[in-house]
Protein backbone atom coordinates (compact mmCIF):
# COMPACT_ATOMS: atom_id res chain seq x y z
CA UNK A 1 0.00 0.00 0.00
CA UNK A 2 1.49 3.16 -0.72
CA UNK A 3 2.21 6.10 1.77
CA UNK A 4 -1.09 8.01 1.11
CA UNK A 5 -3.29 5.50 0.56
CA UNK A 6 -6.46 4.37 2.56
CA UNK A 7 -7.04 1.62 4.01
CA UNK A 8 -11.01 2.12 3.98
CA UNK A 9 -10.66 1.27 0.12
CA UNK A 10 -10.52 -2.50 -1.07
CA UNK A 11 -7.53 -2.94 -3.77
CA UNK A 12 -8.81 -3.19 -7.09
CA UNK A 13 -6.72 -5.62 -9.55
CA UNK A 14 -6.14 -4.02 -12.90
CA UNK A 15 -5.89 -5.79 -16.25
CA UNK A 16 -2.23 -4.49 -17.52
CA UNK A 17 -0.75 -4.66 -21.10
CA UNK A 18 2.57 -4.22 -21.73
CA UNK A 19 4.57 -3.11 -25.07
CA UNK A 20 8.09 -3.30 -25.92
CA UNK A 21 8.58 -1.11 -28.53
CA UNK A 22 11.95 -2.44 -30.59
CA UNK A 23 13.30 -3.65 -33.57
CA UNK A 24 15.38 -6.00 -31.80
CA UNK A 25 14.43 -7.20 -28.55
CA UNK A 26 12.88 -10.95 -28.60
CA UNK A 27 10.78 -12.28 -25.61
CA UNK A 28 14.10 -14.09 -24.16
CA UNK A 29 15.98 -10.31 -24.10
CA UNK A 30 13.31 -8.37 -22.95
CA UNK A 31 14.52 -6.89 -20.01
CA UNK A 32 12.54 -3.66 -19.32
CA UNK A 33 9.33 -5.25 -20.37
CA UNK A 34 9.69 -8.29 -18.45
CA UNK A 35 10.37 -5.74 -15.13
CA UNK A 36 6.88 -4.14 -16.09
CA UNK A 37 5.43 -7.39 -16.23
CA UNK A 38 6.92 -7.93 -12.71
CA UNK A 39 6.42 -5.26 -11.34
CA UNK A 40 2.74 -5.22 -11.93
CA UNK A 41 1.89 -8.68 -10.66
CA UNK A 42 4.14 -7.70 -7.69
CA UNK A 43 1.28 -5.10 -6.97
CA UNK A 44 -1.17 -7.04 -7.11
CA UNK A 45 -2.67 -6.80 -11.14
CA UNK A 46 -2.69 -9.44 -13.75
CA UNK A 47 -0.89 -9.24 -17.00
CA UNK A 48 -3.64 -8.38 -19.83
CA UNK A 49 -1.03 -9.08 -22.82
CA UNK A 50 2.22 -8.47 -23.40
CA UNK A 51 3.48 -7.41 -26.93
CA UNK A 52 7.09 -6.60 -28.62
CA UNK A 53 6.56 -4.28 -31.55
CA UNK A 54 8.83 -2.73 -33.94
CA UNK A 55 9.20 0.60 -34.10
CA UNK A 56 6.48 1.69 -36.49
CA UNK A 57 3.80 4.39 -35.61
CA UNK A 58 1.02 2.45 -37.41
CA UNK A 59 2.02 -1.35 -35.97
CA UNK A 60 2.32 0.63 -32.48
CA UNK A 61 -1.17 2.25 -33.40
CA UNK A 62 -2.81 -1.14 -34.32
CA UNK A 63 -1.31 -2.95 -31.09
CA UNK A 64 -2.66 0.05 -28.89
CA UNK A 65 -6.13 0.87 -30.59
CA UNK A 66 -7.12 -2.87 -29.84
CA UNK A 67 -6.24 -2.79 -26.48
CA UNK A 68 -7.93 0.53 -25.58
CA UNK A 69 -11.26 -0.41 -27.16
CA UNK A 70 -11.07 -4.10 -25.24
CA UNK A 71 -13.15 -3.38 -22.33
CA UNK A 72 -10.68 -6.20 -19.91
CA UNK A 73 -7.75 -4.09 -20.49
CA UNK A 74 -7.49 -1.73 -17.98
CA UNK A 75 -4.56 0.79 -18.46
CA UNK A 76 -1.68 -0.04 -20.96
CA UNK A 77 2.49 0.87 -20.36
CA UNK A 78 4.71 0.91 -23.12
CA UNK A 79 8.49 0.58 -22.96
CA UNK A 80 11.01 2.34 -25.38
CA UNK A 81 10.96 4.74 -28.25
CA UNK A 82 10.98 7.63 -26.28
CA UNK A 83 14.59 9.00 -27.27
CA UNK A 84 15.86 11.26 -29.87
CA UNK A 85 17.51 9.09 -32.66
CA UNK A 86 15.49 8.70 -36.04
CA UNK A 87 13.71 5.46 -34.50
CA UNK A 88 12.31 6.87 -31.68
CA UNK A 89 8.76 7.48 -32.33
CA UNK A 90 6.71 5.98 -29.50
CA UNK A 91 5.05 9.51 -28.73
CA UNK A 92 4.09 10.37 -32.10
CA UNK A 93 2.81 7.14 -32.54
CA UNK A 94 0.37 6.99 -29.43
CA UNK A 95 -0.36 10.75 -29.06
CA UNK A 96 -2.89 10.52 -31.68
CA UNK A 97 -4.99 8.15 -29.55
CA UNK A 98 -5.26 10.37 -26.44
CA UNK A 99 -7.85 11.74 -25.82
CA UNK A 100 -6.24 13.79 -23.03
CA UNK A 101 -2.62 14.46 -22.01
CA UNK A 102 -1.71 13.66 -18.78
CA UNK A 103 1.21 16.42 -18.88
CA UNK A 104 2.20 15.53 -15.31
CA UNK A 105 3.48 12.34 -15.86
CA UNK A 106 6.62 13.20 -18.03
CA UNK A 107 7.03 16.18 -15.56
CA UNK A 108 7.04 14.09 -12.61
CA UNK A 109 9.38 11.28 -14.39
CA UNK A 110 11.72 13.72 -15.75
CA UNK A 111 11.64 15.08 -12.11
CA UNK A 112 12.74 11.51 -10.57
CA UNK A 113 15.10 10.67 -13.34
CA UNK A 114 16.88 13.79 -12.60
CA UNK A 115 18.08 12.62 -9.45
CA UNK A 116 19.41 9.80 -11.01
CA UNK A 117 20.70 10.71 -14.61
CA UNK A 118 20.83 14.45 -14.14
CA UNK A 119 20.48 16.66 -17.40
CA UNK A 120 20.54 13.02 -19.22
CA UNK A 121 17.01 13.34 -18.70
CA UNK A 122 16.39 15.59 -21.18
CA UNK A 123 16.32 13.55 -23.92
CA UNK A 124 13.42 11.61 -22.21
CA UNK A 125 10.05 11.99 -23.72
CA UNK A 126 8.17 9.83 -21.22
CA UNK A 127 4.42 10.92 -21.85
CA UNK A 128 1.15 9.80 -20.59
CA UNK A 129 -2.90 10.07 -21.72
CA UNK A 130 -5.81 8.87 -21.27
CA UNK A 131 -8.00 6.85 -24.15
CA UNK A 132 -11.32 5.72 -23.70
CA UNK A 133 -10.76 5.91 -20.62
CA UNK A 134 -7.78 3.62 -20.36
CA UNK A 135 -4.59 5.08 -18.59
CA UNK A 136 -1.30 5.26 -20.84
CA UNK A 137 2.08 5.04 -19.98
CA UNK A 138 4.99 5.44 -22.19
CA UNK A 139 8.35 5.04 -20.76
CA UNK A 140 11.74 5.08 -21.60
CA UNK A 141 13.66 1.57 -22.99
CA UNK A 142 15.63 1.35 -20.18
CA UNK A 143 15.12 -0.98 -17.11
CA UNK A 144 16.28 1.72 -14.70
CA UNK A 145 13.47 4.25 -16.63
CA UNK A 146 10.88 1.33 -16.58
CA UNK A 147 11.72 0.63 -12.61
CA UNK A 148 11.79 4.14 -11.64
CA UNK A 149 8.38 4.84 -13.80
CA UNK A 150 6.56 2.15 -12.53
CA UNK A 151 8.08 2.60 -8.66
CA UNK A 152 7.79 6.57 -8.54
CA UNK A 153 4.29 7.24 -10.25
CA UNK A 154 2.50 4.33 -12.15
CA UNK A 155 1.91 2.04 -9.24
CA UNK A 156 0.45 4.42 -6.98
CA UNK A 157 -1.90 5.97 -9.75
CA UNK A 158 -2.84 2.42 -10.98
CA UNK A 159 -3.87 1.66 -7.05
CA UNK A 160 -7.54 2.96 -6.25
CA UNK A 161 -5.70 3.03 -2.63
CA UNK A 162 -3.79 6.33 -3.23
CA UNK A 163 -5.11 9.14 -1.75
CA UNK A 164 -5.78 12.03 -2.25
CA UNK A 165 -6.32 10.84 -6.14
CA UNK A 166 -5.51 8.45 -8.52
CA UNK A 167 -6.52 7.54 -12.01
CA UNK A 168 -8.30 4.18 -11.21
CA UNK A 169 -11.54 6.27 -9.69
CA UNK A 170 -11.73 8.35 -12.70
CA UNK A 171 -11.87 5.46 -15.34
CA UNK A 172 -15.72 4.46 -16.55
CA UNK A 173 -15.51 0.80 -16.34
CA UNK A 174 -15.52 1.27 -12.51
CA UNK A 175 -17.18 4.42 -11.74
CA UNK A 176 -20.10 2.73 -13.19
CA UNK A 177 -19.66 -0.40 -10.45
CA UNK A 178 -20.36 2.32 -7.64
Amino acid sequence: MSQSASSKTPFVALNIAIMTVSDSRTEADDKSGNILVKKLQEAGHTLAEKAIVPDNRYKIREVISRWIADENVHAVVTTGGTGLTGRDITPEAVQPLFDKTIDGFGEVFRMLSYELIKTSTVQSRAIAGLANGTPIFCLPGSTGACKDGWDGIIKHQLDVRHMPCNLVEIMPRFKEAE
